[in-house]
């Protein structure tokens, strides 16, 4: 009989994260793709958000400060990113 390791719930919430944030690069691909031109959709800055705050959940986890700050000033820079957006009356719809 095949026995397989506990799951470590905590690299699953870190891959999760990883894939969510790796989404964002497919989601801008296929937005270019579709526009025949390099622009960044604002579902990027939304995939960036969330996968960077589930990362720095993960980081806290593993008690390794550098990746924990890295990524919590990423955060900072994909939600100004979306105001600077807003203010320039930019749709923030997904």
């Amino acid at each position: 009989m095949i026995s397989f390791p506990p799951i470590d719930y905590w690299v699953v919430i870190g891959f999760t994260g990883q894939l969510i944030f790796f989404g964002r690069f497919i989601a801008q691909w296929i937005h270019a793709e579709k526009k025949q031109e390099s622009s960044i959709p604002v579902i990027f800055w939304y995939l960036s958000i969330l996968g960077g705050i589930i990362l720095v959940v993960y980081a806290i986890h593993q008690r390794d400060i550098v990746f924990t700050v890295g990524q919590a000033i990423a955060v900072l820079i994909y939600l100004r990113n979306l105001q600077l957006m807003r203010r320039a009356g930019v749709s923030l719809a997904p």
